[in-house]
């Protein structure tokens, strides 16, 4: 099974997954991100892009790479990774419900002010205009699309560790219940 954590930036999807992965049996961190650094380093390079994740095989690879690791693990992978455009959503989804993989899909979110102070304070990345201007495009999917798509986890005053701990209790329940996860829309 895959639990993707969505959401944008500075709303603590790495981090948390990381905790995740230790609360989950059999669960590892793949993060899709890797496969769009996999497409930029193609030399000469792909059509100039803000956003590696326009480039068409970005979504199918994603798909394609999930796929064969769990076909060759088993167990669960945790994919920490924004997606806020609903047609690459659908192909990525659909991509791994054809191949029968179930989704546990999260959404962590954070108020806009909360998210702007992560932004400026990170230690690791410091201030990004990158990060910053996905605050309003992950706003405008958050209201149309997004956190009906999604199981959304509020971070603006809960710590990673603990956001990590009502997604692996919300998995694990689903796995006693004996519901697959897989979206309902497809």
């Amino acid at each position: 099974m895959i639990v993707w954590l969505n959401g944008t930036h500075g709303a603590g999807k790495t981090t948390t997954s990381e905790f995740v992965q230790q609360l989950l049996p059999d669960a590892r961190v793949l993060d899709a991100e890797k496969v769009g650094e996999v497409l930029m380093d193609i030399k000469p390079g792909l059509p100039a892009t803000d956003n590696f994740q326009h480039w068409k095989p970005w979504r199918p690879l994603v798909v394609e790479t999930a796929r064969r690791v769990l076909e060759y693990t088993g167990g669960t992978l945790v994919m920490p990774m924004t997606v806020l455009v609903e047609s690459y959503w659908r192909e990525i989804s659909g991509g791994l419900t054809e191949h029968g993989i179930p989704i546990h899909h999260f959404v962590l979110h954070a108020d806009q002010t909360t998210l702007r102070e992560r932004i400026q304070n990170d230690k690791d990345l410091g201030p990004s205009t990158f990060r910053f201007a996905y605050l309003e495009p992950y706003a405008e999917a958050a209201h149309t699309w997004l956190h009906k798509e999604a199981e959304v986890i509020d971070t603006t005053h809960i710590t990673a560790d603990q956001a990590a701990q009502q997604i692996a209790d919300s998995v694990l329940d689903r796995r006693e219940r004996g519901t697959s996860g897989i979206l309902d829309a497809w």
